[in-house]
């Protein structure tokens, strides 16, 4: 179960309040069972750790599919800027070439 604490926005939103080393929030776009099936499994951290790479611009989020993934969340999205932001295979996936 997922250990990151969740704000309810309204009724498809959710923020991740920036903590720690974040540099920005999470937002995750889920309804309340969603939220309820995304809290099993780490996706959550994920989305915040994402929230930590140098040159996020925006929050971090992730869509309704979102799901455990390697890096980031499967479903995650991110924008760098392109002069002090990174290039990350985990954020694409590793098989596509």
């Amino acid at each position: 179960m997922s250990s990151v604490k969740i704000e309810k926005v309204d009724q498809w939103r959710w923020r991740i309040p920036k903590e720690g080393k974040m540099h920005t929030e999470g937002l995750v776009f889920a309804d309340e069972a969603m939220m309820n099936d995304i809290q099993k499994d780490q996706s959550l951290l994920q989305v915040a750790n994402v929230a930590t790479l140098p040159g996020i611009v925006g929050p971090s989020m992730a869509m309704p599919d979102i799901h455990w993934g390697y890096g980031f969340a499967i479903g995650g999205v991110a924008a760098f800027d392109v002069s002090s932001g990174i290039v990350s295979p985990g954020g694409v996936g590793y098989d596509i070439n």
